[in-house]
């Protein structure tokens, strides 16, 4: 069972991207540079599940005018859900590969 080192895996992968993502609270031009760009991509991905038609996700269905609409409360969950489901699966992925399984002898 690799559950305690997926586990940890995780951890690292969300407080790596905290961290990368912390001096952006305060200095925000940070976040237009190319690292800050990248660390926003799981951010901005909510206008590509909108457009791909799940419904729910921007304030007023994405009618916003000439602006970008703000995500809704269930936006934001589904969000966050859908990037820990990845990040879930990135620590699973590297836990099975550097599990150290041996052949049965």
């Amino acid at each position: 069972m690799q559950k305690p080192r997926t586990l940890k895996i995780l951890g690292l992968i969300l407080a790596v991207y905290g961290l990368l993502l912390a001096p952006g609270f305060f200095w925000p031009t940070y976040l237009d540079s190319p690292v800050g760009v990248l660390l926003l991509v799981p951010m901005l991905s909510i206008y590509l599940f909108h457009s791909l038609g799940v419904p729910g996700l921007l304030q007023n269905n994405g009618l916003c005018g000439w602006g970008w609409c703000p995500p809704t409360g269930f936006g934001w969950a589904f969000l966050v859900a859908v990037w820990l489901l990845v990040a879930w699966g990135i620590s699973w992925g590297l836990a099975g590969l550097t599990s150290g399984a041996r052949p049965e002898e």
